[in-house]
């Protein structure tokens, strides 16, 4: 039986592929679990428009991670801490506290999209690497100065 797939199935295809199955497999697993559906010229058709708005959603979506980059890329974050001898900082610059200097820019990115190898704990610039999108990036640059200086 010819199945369109809804979602991922390991060891089957991912979703969208049009997999060929057993037709117990198909009524007794896949259907009724909602994992996919039965391949009818009426699907088929359904499946079509539905990945093309997924494909024009998706190059929306490039189009705005590729000028967020560009943006990201001119500014400069700055955070204030507190510093000890030897210009260390009592604690460190987080993923957390990068995406709140950004959020007081006017600039919203999640602090999981942040990729911080490990936590600041000097004063100084930094470049931060930044995934907007799958195959998009944008090094933001990251300035550590001491509390009361700026």
């Amino acid at each position: 039986m010819k199945v369109i797939l809804k979602k991922d199935v390991a060891s089957v295809g991912k979703a969208g592929e049009l997999v060929n199955v057993s037709n117990g497999y198909a009524r007794n697993f896949l259907i009724p679990r909602g994992l996919g559906i039965e391949a009818s010229s009426k699907n088929m058709k359904a499946l079509e428009s539905e990945m093309e708005t997924a494909e024009r959603r998706s190059a929306k979506e490039k189009e705005a991670a590729q000028s967020m980059a560009e943006r990201l890329e001119k500014v400069t974050c700055t955070i204030y801490r507190k510093v000890g001898q030897q210009n260390k900082l009592f604690g460190s610059v987080t993923t957390k506290d990068i995406g709140d200097a950004l959020r007081e820019q006017g600039i919203e990115i999640d602090k999981r999209d942040i990729a911080l190898e490990e936590p600041i704990k000097s004063l100084g610039k930094f470049s931060v690497k930044i995934k907007l999108h799958s195959g998009i990036s944008a090094d933001l640059t990251v300035s550590v100065a001491e509390e009361g200086q700026g």
